[in-house]
């Protein structure tokens, strides 16, 4: 058995949140960077309490949970203060994504897929991907998916849109593009096959078998220390 990683990404309104569901069903592990984005900054977790530290409580609800709407204001106005929420979140959502790579890793995995909005934008995690996935869809269904969706009028989506990179350079950068502009059925045609060649792939075998060293170690260290308290 071998493991690997596996990029995924795409654009606004493009269809990625399909594809995932595909994956999904077809027993895919998918470690969505959004959730683990979310879960990072609960309330009186390490990130969540350097945040209200840094911004202040006027970010947090009634419930004490940060204000997204808010916190995104005041960075999108102020990029030193977007630099100052990534040095915070960033590390801990790498920590926890970690985790979880490493538990299906040692689960026996073929392979592992990342779902990263910003995958392409940001540049820094690809080189750590063995093979990167864009969701892609041309540009008017886009945008027409886009104002149906959200009710907005075109100009509204056009500015939503404009403030991506645009699908067909990422479309440039991919290993694997699944194009999501027809029927759902070709989409899920295209995700099978997508699948069928990952598990056919044979690429890092010692990943798997190093991440089982490491938690062989772990498990080793914990016995010991457990014989002793209990002795």
């Amino acid at each position: 058995s071998t493991m690997f990683l596996v990029g995924l990404s795409g654009g606004i309104a493009s269809g990625k949140s399909t594809v995932v569901a595909m994956l999904r069903e077809l027993g895919c592990a998918v470690i969505d960077a959004d959730v683990i984005a979310r879960e990072v900054v609960q309330p009186h977790l390490k990130a969540y309490l350097q945040i209200v530290h840094c911004f202040g409580t006027e970010i947090l609800l009634e419930n004490g949970e940060i204000n997204r709407e808010a916190l995104g204001n005041i960075i999108f106005s102020q990029p030193e203060k977007r630099q100052l929420l990534n040095s915070i979140t960033h590390p801990e959502i790498q920590k926890e994504m970690l985790k979880q790579i490493l538990k299906y890793f040692v689960l026996g995995y073929r392979y592992v897929i990342l779902d990263i909005p910003l995958l392409f934008e940001t540049n820094r995690l690809t080189k750590f991907m063995k093979y990167t996935v864009l969701v892609y869809c041309d540009p008017p269904t886009q945008l027409c998916r886009l104002m149906k969706r959200n009710a907005l009028s075109q100009a509204e989506a056009e500015a939503r849109v404009a403030a991506q990179l645009p699908l067909e350079e990422k479309r440039k950068l991919a290993t694997h593009v699944i194009d999501n502009s027809g029927e759902l059925e070709s989409t899920r045609g295209q995700v099978l096959r997508l699948h069928a060649r990952l598990e056919d792939s044979l690429d890092f075998l010692w990943a798997r078998l190093g991440a089982g060293v490491v938690v062989a170690g772990f498990g080793g260290l914990l016995y010991l220390l457990l014989r002793r308290f209990i002795s």
